[in-house]
């Protein structure tokens, strides 16, 4: 299977990282845990006053740079290309990108070693990525045309109600396992070239 894996919120830990430089940049705001957030978007847990300053966080240089890995991500990335699937990095970039793209690439490069740089895509629509599965922790996902993935949603606060299977690095292999057996059933598998 070609298997595409988002970023924020499933291999690094984007929520713990906005919550330590909230709490650092405005110690007397009020602060919403990302452990017990009830929706996708950080700044939908604050009051509309606050919306323009939880936009400050994730644009500081060394953000998403510093990002700590979420237990099990790297090893079951590398687990899923030795077990024979083709494995891609997708993720979204920030409208103001000046310092995400760049430091996206750097997390990488140190977590995963220089040859995962070239298997990242970064683009604002992940439908028009091609693949059999993409994981993603954002509870829909749409955009220019259907995607040819079927999204799993990986496990987070907000998606825990949803109804939907959640992955995660424990599950993965059962979650996908089952996912590849549903698509090759419907004849929906992708042919990839081996060469």
């Amino acid at each position: 299977m070609l298997i595409l894996v988002d970023m924020d919120g499933v291999l690094c830990n984007y929520g713990a990282a906005f919550d330590k430089a909230w709490k650092t940049k405005y110690p007397d705001a009020p602060w919403f845990p990302s452990e017990t957030a009830t929706t996708f978007f950080i700044k939908d847990q604050y009051p509309e006053e606050w919306h323009e300053q939880t936009s400050t966080i994730n644009v500081e240089p060394g953000f998403f740079r510093n990002l700590e890995p979420i237990s099990g991500g790297v090893e079951a990335l590398r687990a899923l290309e030795e077990a024979g699937h083709v494995v891609r990095i997708c993720t979204a970039p920030l409208t103001n990108y000046q310092n995400c793209v760049l430091e996206k690439h750097e997390w990488v490069e140190e977590h995963l070693g220089f040859e995962w740089v070239r298997k990242v895509t970064t683009t604002k629509d992940k439908v028009l990525v091609a693949g059999d599965v993409l994981i993603d922790d954002k509870p829909d996902i749409s955009g220019l045309i259907v995607p040819s993935w079927t999204h799993v949603r990986f496990d987070a606060p907000y998606n825990r109600l949803s109804g939907h299977t959640l992955l995660n690095w424990s599950n993965y292999v059962e979650v996908l396992a089952e996912v590849e057996k549903e698509r090759r059933k419907a004849g929906t598998l992708l042919t990839l070239r081996t060469s």
